[in-house]
């Protein structure tokens, strides 16, 4: 028995290295899918990128990196995709058993009583003296397929892929919680720096109208003067609360981002004290594929596509099996054990080739060959989205810049206007209706200087997380 084995596997290894063959060629990602430089970024061939740096290293508020640590540790959709990770893992390793036997321990008792009108039943009644048979039997039974068309490899390949795919989806997902706990901190110092100007404007108006409630009662301006002027603080006070509101709104959504139930956050730092970065490295297109998880995931589900092919065209060919069992066996339990006597063995080894289902089968694989288009096309659309993100962060950054050189101007010249309005005013050469409006308008640009800033910083993050930086 052992020396049949033997001589069925030896052929099997033989028929396997004779004709061992890769039955699908892969396609290779696209080298054509990146241009030769982004759009609004100087030509360079400098590989480096801000994106090599750990997040850790590109924010540097203190309180910004206490938020997205705990974010990392603790946020639900990134311990969702650590499970999915480890989930996959288990796939890839239950995938390394496909070259090796199954092996399975039978033990099997049966009680068999023939008609007595039967040959069978007969016989035995004639020849034992019986009108049942019993039969018992004990042993190993394996199972192999041979690998002639690298299916299993590829089912292997697919596997790894795919483990290596749930990975990146975690890298891309933490590039965004980075990025939206950054802009949500940013946004939160912008609503603090919009609620102090409300109160200093609100405190602005009030002097202002004690002024002009003095003018009305040496008879100097009407009472619409001091109704407008009213009006205008109220309008500075309505602020507050909206703001306020704003505030405890966008630190619940912190909240949610960092794993914990909505309190305040805090803040050591003013939206007037972060300095703005000056992010001039930025790298090549083709270094996405290595830096943004979203593009490598796209290029592993192209190695996915390609195990898949393989998969299915390797059905298409005749596929090796080899069978064999071995144990005891006997009709009595008294003889079961009784060896060698009772010893049985039995091997199989055949060739099975697909017949009436092979039109099935080939429809499968010429599924599996446009999903493998799908995936290039599919590549191809996420290094577009890619390279687009890094152009709109980049003239982002360009713009905002030379539009806060223009409203910080602005600004100064609404504050001098309202010093000069102001005392003009006092002394009967200005209309209370230029006090209000001065007033108003420095207001209204305070509020797009602080928004500007925090849009800066905004732009500073997404041009980091663009160019796959944040899951470091």
């Amino acid at each position: 028995m052992k020396k049949y084995i033997t001589k069925i596997t030896m052929v099997a290894i033989l028929i396997s290295t004779l004709i061992s063959c890769k039955v699908s060629k892969d396609i290779e990602t696209p080298k054509d899918a990146f241009p030769e430089n982004f759009r609004n970024a100087s030509v360079s061939k400098d590989t480096a990128s801000i994106a090599d740096l750990e997040w850790k290293n590109f924010f540097a508020e203190q309180d910004i990196i206490l938020l997205i640590d705990s974010a990392v540790t603790r946020n639900n959709d990134l311990q969702i995709a650590t499970k999915n990770i480890e989930i996959a893992q288990y796939r890839f390793s239950q995938s390394k058993w496909g070259n090796v036997p199954q092996a399975n321990l039978f033990v099997n008792a049966s009680s068999n009583r023939p008609s007595e009108n039967s040959f069978t039943g007969m016989n035995l009644n004639q020849a034992l003296g019986i009108k049942h048979i019993e039969d018992y039997s004990a042993g190993v039974s394996l199972s192999w397929e041979a690998d002639i068309w690298e299916k299993i490899k590829s089912q292997k390949k697919g596997a790894f892929a795919a483990y290596l795919q749930s990975e990146e989806v975690k890298k891309a997902l933490q590039t965004n919680i980075v990025a939206n706990v950054s802009k949500g901190y940013y946004n939160l110092l912008m609503l603090d720096a919009q609620l102090e100007i409300a109160k200093k404007n609100v405190l602005l108006n009030d002097s202002t109208t004690n002024i002009i409630k003095l003018k009305y009662n040496a008879g100097q301006v009407s009472s619409l003067a001091v109704q407008q002027s009213e009006a205008q603080k109220l309008a500075a006070a309505q602020l507050i609360p909206l703001l306020e509101q704003n505030i405890a709104i966008q630190e619940n959504a912190l909240s949610v981002l960092t794993g914990s139930y909505p309190n305040a956050k805090k803040r050591s730092i003013a939206l007037s004290g972060i300095e703005l970065k000056n992010n001039n490295s930025i790298g090549i297109p083709s270094s996405l594929v290595s830096r943004r998880p979203d593009v490598k995931s796209a290029e592993l589900a192209l190695k996915i596509a390609n195990a898949n092919v393989g998969i299915t065209k390797a059905d298409l060919y005749p596929a090796l099996k080899i069978t064999a069992q071995g144990g005891l066996n006997a009709f009595e339990t008294s003889s079961w054990f009784n060896i060698p006597a009772s010893l049985f063995g039995t091997a199989l080894g055949g060739l099975t080739q697909p017949l009436l289902n092979s039109k099935k089968v080939r429809i499968q694989y010429n599924i599996a060959k446009v999903e493998r288009e799908k995936a290039v096309l599919a590549f191809r659309q996420s290094v577009l989205l890619a390279v687009n993100e890094v152009s709109d962060a980049l003239v982002k950054v360009e713009k905002l810049e030379q539009q806060q050189t223009f409203l910080q101007q602005r600004v100064k010249t609404l504050q001098q206007a309202i010093k000069n309005s102001n005392l003009l005013f006092k002394n009967g050469m200005a209309e209370y209706l230029e006090v209000i409006t001065a007033q108003a308008n420095l207001l209204q640009s305070e509020l797009e200087l602080a928004n500007l800033k925090r849009e800066q910083l905004a732009a500073n993050t997404d041009l980091y997380r663009a160019l796959g930086g944040g899951w470091k």
